[in-house]
C-alpha cells in the first residue's frame, strides 16, 4: 500500500510540477503555425474566391450553414470585402508571431480564430489537413507551447538575468494586448456576434479572465501562492492537452489503417495504384508513372502504410520500435507531399507526428540550430570587420526580430 501511495503521489507531483514535453510542445507550435502560414501565403491571390466574397459558397450560404451547426467564424460578423481583409491579415499576423514563440499565450488564442474563421467559412476547402488543423489549434490554446524555441523564452531568461542584477522589469506590451482583447470581446458579446454555439465564446472569454488572473498573481508581492496555484493548473491543462494530441494521432492512424483493411483493394494491394492515375492527385506525372509501373513497389507501399498505421499505436510502449515507425511515417507523408501533391495534408500530419518525437533527438537538433546560427553569425561578423572603414554605416536600431 505505501508502494502504491508513493506511487500514485509521484505521478501526481509529475503533473502538477512541471509541464511536460517543453520541446514536442514547441516542434507541435512551429509545425502547425508554419503550415497554416504556408497555406495562407499560397493563396494569398485567390483568397477572395476561397473565403472571401468571391466564393462560390457565398456568404448567404455560409450563413445558412453556420445557423444549422453553430460553428464559430468572424467572417460572419460582416460581409463586407474590407472586413475578410482584415481577419485574413490577422490570420498570417497570428500564424507568423505564433511560429516565432511572441506572446504565444495571445498568439495561441488569435490563431484558433485566425483558423476556424477561415475554414468554416468555406468548409469544403482542403485536403484532409484542415480537419486536423482545425482540431489542433483548439488544443494549441491549453499547451504552453512557448517554454523553449521562442522569443518568449528569451524575453523571459532576459527578465531573470535583470531581475539578478536588481533592476525592475515591467511589461506594457501584455498589459496593452490583454485591454485590448478584452475591448474586442465586449463589443463582440454585446453587439450579439456570436452566432456559434457556446463552447469557443467561452473558451475566448476563459482564455482572457486566465490571462488577467495570471497578470494580477503576479503582481501579488506579499505572497506567491496564487501564482503557484495558476501555475499548477496551468500544467495540468499542459499535459492534459498533450495526452489529447496523442490520442487524437493515435486515433487518426487507427481508424485510417482498420478502414483501410476492409476494402478489397487494400487487401490485394493495388489500392495506391489507383491514385497516381488521377490529374488531380499527380503534380510530378513522371514520378507517379514511375512509381506505378512497379508492382512490387505498389504492392509494399500498400501493404506497409496499413501495417504502419494499424502497428503504431500498440508501439507506444516500445521506445525504439515507435521511432523507427514513426521516421517510416514521416517520411511516407514526405512522399505524400511530393508525389500526390497533398503538401499541407502532408505538413500538418508530420506537425502531429512531432508530438512523439524523442527528447534527446530534440536536442540534438537544437544544437545543431544553435551551431548553424552561430556559423551565421560569426560569418556575417567577419563579413562587418572586413569592410573598409569609409563604407561604416550608423549603428542601426535592432527591431521585428526582438523580445
Amino acid at each position: 500500500m505505501n508502494r502504491f501511495s508513493l506511487s500514485v503521489s509521484t505521478a501526481i507531483a509529475r503533473v502538477t510540477e512541471s509541464a511536460l514535453g517543453p520541446y514536442q510542445s514547441a516542434v507541435v507550435r512551429i509545425g502547425f503555425s508554419a503550415t497554416w502560414l504556408l497555406f495562407l501565403v499560397r493563396e494569398l491571390p485567390h483568397r477572395q474566391e476561397l473565403y472571401g466574397p468571391d466564393s462560390p459558397w457565398d456568404w448567404e450560404l455560409a450563413r445558412q450553414l453556420i445557423d444549422t451547426n453553430g460553428a464559430f467564424t468572424a467572417l460572419m460578423w460582416s460581409d463586407g470585402r474590407g472586413w475578410f481583409e482584415v481577419v485574413y491579415a490577422l490570420a498570417l499576423l497570428s500564424g507568423a508571431l505564433l511560429l516565432l514563440g511572441w506572446r504565444t499565450r495571445a498568439m495561441s488564442v488569435l490563431f484558433m480564430v485566425g483558423v476556424l474563421s477561415l475554414q468554416n467559412r468555406s468548409v469544403f476547402m482542403g485536403d484532409g489537413g484542415d480537419n486536423v488543423l482545425h482540431l489542433m489549434s483548439i488544443y494549441l490554446v491549453f499547451v504552453r507551447c512557448g517554454q523553449v524555441w521562442s522569443l518568449d523564452a528569451r524575453r523571459a531568461r532576459r527578465e531573470n538575468e535583470a531581475r539578478a542584477r536588481g533592476e525592475r522589469v515591467t511589461d506594457r506590451v501584455g498589459p496593452l494586448l490583454w485591454a485590448a482583447s478584452g475591448f474586442v470581446l465586449v463589443t463582440v458579446t454585446v453587439a450579439g456576434r456570436f452566432h456559434s454555439e457556446w463552447s469557443i465564446p467561452a473558451l475566448l472569454w476563459a482564455a482572457w479572465v486566465a490571462q488577467g488572473l495570471w497578470w494580477a498573481a503576479g503582481r501579488l508581492r506579499k505572497t506567491a501562492e496564487p501564482r503557484i496555484l495558476l501555475d499548477v493548473i496551468g500544467n495540468i491543462l499542459h499535459n492534459g492537452a498533450l495526452v489529447v494530441i496523442m490520442t487524437e494521432a493515435c486515433l487518426i492512424y487507427a481508424t485510417a489503417g482498420w478502414y483501410k483493411i476492409q476494402g478489397s483493394r487494400w487487401q490485394d494491394g493495388t489500392a495506391v495504384y489507383y491514385p497516381l492515375q488521377l490529374d488531380y492527385f499527380s503534380p510530378w506525372p513522371v514520378l507517379g508513372d514511375l512509381l506505378a509501373a512497379s508492382g512490387t513497389m505498389v504492392m509494399l507501399a500498400t501493404y506497409g502504410t496499413v501495417i504502419v498505421q494499424v502497428a503504431f499505436p500498440f508501439t507506444l510502449f516500445n521506445r525504439r520500435l515507435k521511432n523507427v515507425l514513426l521516421a517510416v511515417m514521416m517520411v511516407e507523408h514526405a512522399v505524400i507531399a511530393v508525389v500526390l501533391g497533398l503538401p499541407f495534408f502532408s505538413l500538418a500530419m508530420i506537425a502531429t507526428d512531432a508530438v512523439f518525437l524523442p527528447t534527446p533527438f530534440l536536442h540534438r537538433l537544437g544544437r545543431w540550430a544553435a551551431r548553424a546560427r552561430g556559423r551565421l553569425s560569426s560569418d556575417g561578423a567577419r563579413t562587418q570587420a572586413a569592410e573598409p572603414r569609409d563604407q561604416e554605416k550608423p549603428e542601426e536600431t535592432r527591431v521585428g526580430f526582438t523580445a
